[in-house]
């Protein structure tokens, strides 16, 4: 759903993109949950942000955690503060925060690696739907030589509309670590999540760039 929506600072209210464009053409040019105008620039966008995290909005604190992770929005780059936000965001339920923890500490990138930490995260996040918190927990697996657990994390991704997961199950079923039987389950499952989030005016909205 990431891929084709967008989360307005207003409200922290996630709008595919086809309802955007949609509301655009009648006429209406503010946020089309709260009416709220747009931001006119990423101060008035820092702004917003800042005052829902003030209301403890687990979605505005991790974004605020992005937006100090790289430095945006007239901010100064801080990784700490960033991983300050994100374990505070994911206390209060953030499951895109869980996955931001999971990645850092996975990685090791800026903090000291710790993998159980950044699996437990993961874990915490797919366990309330997040898509790519669980494609990694595949990866882990695949990692870990583990195909059987790895097909099963990827089953459930793929159904999910995940592409990645699918494209992996593929390759597994090509290494013969994955049945025809498997391919087959995700292909169908990805076909059917894709359809039943498809719809014209997204489409059109992928068409024109919006």
């Amino acid at each position: 759903m990431a891929n084709h929506s967008t989360r307005n600072a207003c409200c922290m209210k996630r709008v595919c993109n086809g309802c955007r464009l949609a509301a655009r053409r009648r006429g209406l040019r503010g946020c089309p949950f709260c009416r709220t105008p747009f931001p006119a620039d990423g101060a008035s966008t820092l702004a917003m942000i800042q005052k829902r995290v003030e209301k403890r909005d687990a979605d505005a604190v991790t974004l605020l955690g992005h937006k100090y992770h790289k430095g945006r929005l007239g901010l100064a780059k801080n990784v700490t503060r960033a991983m300050e936000l994100w374990t505070e965001a994911a206390e209060l339920g953030s499951v895109d925060a869980h996955c931001e923890l999971g990645i850092v500490y996975y990685t090791g990138d800026v903090v000291e690696e710790d993998k159980p930490r950044g699996i437990q995260h993961w874990q915490q996040a797919a366990m309330k739907g997040h898509v790519s918190s669980r494609h990694n927990l595949g990866i882990v697996e695949y990692q870990n030589g583990n195909h059987q657990l790895t097909v099963q994390h990827w089953m459930i991704s793929a159904k999910m509309g995940y592409e990645k997961s699918l494209n992996n199950i593929k390759q597994m079923f090509k290494d013969g670590h994955a049945t025809k039987a498997q391919y087959a389950e995700a292909l169908l499952g990805y076909r059917d999540a894709v359809e039943e989030m498809r719809s014209p005016q997204r489409e059109e909205a992928k068409r024109l760039g919006f």
